[in-house]
């Protein structure tokens, strides 16, 4: 029997397991030392003077917004093509989304977000999809032109870096570290800055508003990450540049079987942006043999699971059509490609044997 190939993978090693049993040991299993260490060095690893723990990515998007007193009445500026956490951040805080289209990257497109930028618009938020970083010297343009901040959903996107900068040093940086993250440790999340005002009332936000014991200074949240969660992130986070290393490998592996397959767009990295491939997403045009939807099956009954992400545009979900905070922007090409999108496995747990299956398997039904 042909062994699965999974679309992921969890590594935990004994560097994680010897730091939490040192957690256990220790008898403080909340925040603690290890989180101001994690902190310490996932700051130092993306460019900037500050960085905050907190309990999950979705968590890190409404922090980032609340530290920027986003709120009722204000816009903020997103794609349409991302997962939900993001939409869920913005409507948390009260304030209205608003959609642009995305680029030929997947990405958002900066003209498009130009277009929707008006009085009420408080922030911009690309995402850097598939751990793929947003155009982000235009976006800091247009930023400074329009007096905006930027808040960059960097879930996918550990590591990655524009132009020499990492992601999370452009606007106020939020990263996630769920269980299939480039660095993970279940659930967990970052906040990137380099404010340190900003950077005191995220502290806050997330500690109930405290700066010290029942001394409150601003309605707050519990969002702290615990000392467990970060014993499990910080040896991945030290293994970092040797992941994203393994995941462009495999990547670059798959393109090269992968590039005369016809019906297929293959992901491309633009100048100046470095990809740590969090998923590896290729495109099913209409040229191709069989849909999206086929060509998952035919993956499936090979033993290899592909992943869509994400098959509508967030806002297309019914719990979304009506809300009053959502504004349903034209964004055709963003609909088009949530309609051929699909992630082959790229994790660094494969072997050069399965991904030569995998090219074997995807060219054998496109063919």
């Amino acid at each position: 029997m042909t062994t699965p190939i999974p679309i992921s993978a969890v590594a935990i090693g004994p560097e994680e397991e010897h730091l939490v049993l040192e957690v256990l040991r220790s008898g403080r299993l909340a925040q603690g030392p290890k989180v101001e260490e994690f902190e310490r060095r996932f700051a130092a690893a993306h460019d900037v003077a500050h960085a905050v723990a907190v309990n999950s990515g979705t968590t890190a998007l409404v922090a980032a917004l609340q530290a920027l007193g986003v709120g009722p009445g204000d816009e903020v500026v997103t794609s349409p093509f991302t997962f939900v956490a993001t939409l869920n951040a913005i409507l948390e805080t009260g304030a209205t989304a608003r959609f642009a289209d995305v680029a030929d990257d997947s990405c958002l497109d900066v003209a498009s977000a130009r277009a929707l930028v008006r009085e009420r618009t408080r922030v911009l938020l690309p995402v850097h999809l598939y751990g793929l970083p947003a155009d982000m010297p235009r976006f800091e343009e247009l930023a400074r032109e329009r007096g905006l901040a930027i808040v960059e959903d960097a879930a996918q996107a550990h590591g990655a870096r524009v132009d020499g900068r990492a992601v999370g040093s452009f606007g106020i940086g939020c990263f996630s570290f769920y269980a299939t993250k480039n660095v993970m440790c279940g659930e967990g999340g970052m906040v990137t800055t380099r404010d340190a005002d900003v950077a005191d009332r995220l502290r806050l936000l997330r500690n109930h508003g405290m700066r010290a014991p029942y001394r409150y200074e601003l309605p707050g949240h519990n969002y702290r990450l615990t000392d467990l969660q970060a014993a499990i992130a910080l040896p991945q986070l030290g293994r970092l540049p040797a992941i994203n290393d393994a995941r462009r490998a495999n990547a670059a592996h798959l393109t090269e079987g992968l590039r005369s397959v016809p019906g297929l767009r293959l992901p491309a990295v633009p100048p100046g942006r470095e990809h740590v491939f969090h998923q590896y997403t290729v495109r099913v045009t209409a040229d191709a043999a069989v849909d999206r939807d086929g060509l998952v099956a035919a993956l499936a009954d090979r033993g290899i699971r592909a992943g869509v992400y994400y098959p509508r545009l967030v806002h297309d979900h019914p719990c979304y059509r009506d809300h009053p905070q959502v504004v349903v922007d034209e964004t055709p090409f963003a609909a088009q490609v949530a309609t051929e999108v699909v992630s082959l496995p790229v994790h660094p747990n494969l072997s050069p044997a399965d991904l030569d299956r995998i090219v074997e398997a995807v060219t054998e039904v496109l063919r």
